[in-house]
């Protein structure tokens, strides 16, 4: 098939892609984010879209739970929720 004949919902030779799956469903073992009991401070950062300084801000002014683990600190997936159900209303 020559580029000016491609079908016009971008397949190429009219086959269809398969369906897309859940990516979380799809991988075993990996937990939804929302169910999770902690995360780590950059899965904090992306899931926030706050920066790493403004998360140790609010953990210092106590407004984020954590715990440490060894020398790892991990945020509260609850608290990083509530924090964010705050902002919102």
């Amino acid at each position: 098939m020559r580029n000016s004949q491609r079908p016009e919902d971008g397949t190429q030779g009219g086959l269809q892609p398969p369906p897309m799956q859940n990516a979380v469903n799809a991988i075993p073992g990996v937990i939804p984010f929302a169910e999770r009991l902690t995360c780590t401070i950059a899965d904090a950062c992306r899931a926030t879209g706050l920066g790493r300084t403004k998360l140790y801000e609010l953990i210092g002014e106590g407004h984020l739970d954590t715990t440490t683990i060894g020398r790892r600190r991990l945020v509260l997936v609850r608290s990083l929720r509530t924090l964010l159900l705050e902002c919102d209303s």
